[in-house]
């Protein structure tokens, strides 16, 4: 079993960084692809950013392109979030989860584990 554990999450103002973090521990962790998605009250969990494990090709949401950047460590099993830019509608959870196998990268459905989620809140 893979746990992933965020950190990093916090309340910033408008215009503010921050950036987030994700450790995976448990059995020999080698998947295809991290990623972050994030959850606002009320609504769905939407896809952010993915990073292939092997190789570093990277994807983004429209929101995150020009902002947030994706990176790995494969070393220390981590990935990280930078968000740079942060508006008021940032605001939400922002959970880290990885995949096994290659599929569709923007989809929840898609990933095999979850961490607990991070809040990150952005005021104006």
């Amino acid at each position: 079993q893979v746990q992933l554990v965020e950190s990093g999450g916090g309340s910033v103002q408008a215009g503010g960084s921050l950036r987030l973090s994700c450790a995976a521990s448990g059995r020999t962790f080698n998947p295809h692809r991290m990623g972050w998605f994030y959850q606002a009250p009320g609504k769905e969990r939407k896809f952010v950013a993915a990073i292939v494990w092997s190789g570093g090709i990277t994807q983004y949401a429209d929101l995150a392109k020009g902002r947030f950047t994706i990176s790995r460590d494969n070393a220390k099993n981590s990935v990280y979030l930078q968000m740079n830019s942060l508006k008021p509608e940032d605001t939400a959870v922002y959970y880290c989860a990885a995949a096994q196998i290659p599929g569709l990268w923007t989809r929840t459905t898609q990933y095999d584990y979850w961490g607990q989620g991070t809040q990150v809140t952005v005021s104006s």
